[in-house]
């Protein structure tokens, strides 16, 4: 029986046209010739210029690019070791509040987030700027390392460490050697995540930033609050390319992975 019919064809439809209408909108308007984005004046890449010369965005764009780099680092490191803890470490005293610290992240409001980091950072006396959006960020970020982590340890076959161990291993090297090398697809994963979590975020930067440091999701809408400039569409045309290409490299990376496989399957079962 097919399940094909109008109505989820037109569903379908429907929702990716509401879903990439208005980008690909975007990106025709960033070619605009106007200085009015709503007014087409002729085809132009003046505003990719005038976007590579604008320092404020630039600055902007490197600083986020810091951020995300470090505190997707961090977080990956310690949502790694907590859920290896909560995996591997059984039950133990505390284990429920420490699970629940580690997944409060996942419900808790941004708003509440960013100003409860907000007030630590004042009561401590630290100075806001890339330090402290670098923490902010791998406080909830790391919560969704340690899901995706834990999903994978969940399913790992831990007689594969006790080998490693009865060969020698310490329990250090078993990890390194043995259990690091398996789940490092779920690591990575967790990495581009925090990475990707970091490049968004807009509520919890704008609490934890100060005057010396400003990401792009805030720089971009501080500017869209005085009307959206033609520079702003080509610095989202940009974007969208980026996640574009890295979509499909992964696409196109994982599809080989999965032939060579395969051929490897097939050449295994001839011989």
């Amino acid at each position: 029986m097919s399940r094909f019919s109008w109505f989820n064809a037109v569903s379908l439809t429907l929702g990716f046209a509401f879903l990439y209408i208005p980008m690909i909108i975007l990106v025709i308007f960033s070619f605009n010739e106007s200085k009015l984005v709503t007014v087409w004046a002729g085809f132009s890449t003046k505003w990719y210029g005038e976007l590579l010369a604008n320092e404020a965005f630039l600055d902007a764009a490197w600083v986020t690019l810091r951020v995300a780099v470090f505190s997707s680092t961090l977080a990956t490191v310690l949502g790694t070791a907590a859920a290896y803890v909560l995996i591997r470490s059984g039950r133990f005293f505390g284990r429920t509040l420490f699970s629940g610290m580690i997944y409060a992240p996942l419900v808790m409001p941004e708003v509440i987030t960013g100003l409860s980091l907000l007030l630590l950072f004042i009561g401590i006396g630290l100075e806001r700027g890339v330090l402290t959006i670098v923490l902010a960020h791998t406080t909830f970020s790391m919560c969704y390392v340690s899901v995706v982590v834990s999903s994978r340890l969940a399913t790992f076959d831990k007689s594969l460490e006790e080998a490693a161990l009865d060969l020698g291993c310490s329990s250090a090297q078993a990890f390194r050697l043995v259990t690091l090398p398996i789940i490092a697809p779920a690591v990575i994963s967790g990495w581009l995540l925090a990475f990707t979590l970091s490049l968004d975020d807009l509520v919890i930067a704008s609490f934890a930033t100060g005057p010396s440091a400003t990401t792009l999701p805030i720089k971009i809408f501080s500017a869209v609050r005085l009307g959206v400039s033609p520079e702003i569409n080509a610095l989202s045309t940009i974007m969208i390319a980026i996640v574009t290409v890295g979509v499909i490299t992964a696409s196109l990376l994982s599809k080989r992975k999965l032939v060579r496989e395969r051929e490897e399957e097939f050449m295994a079962a001839r011989s």
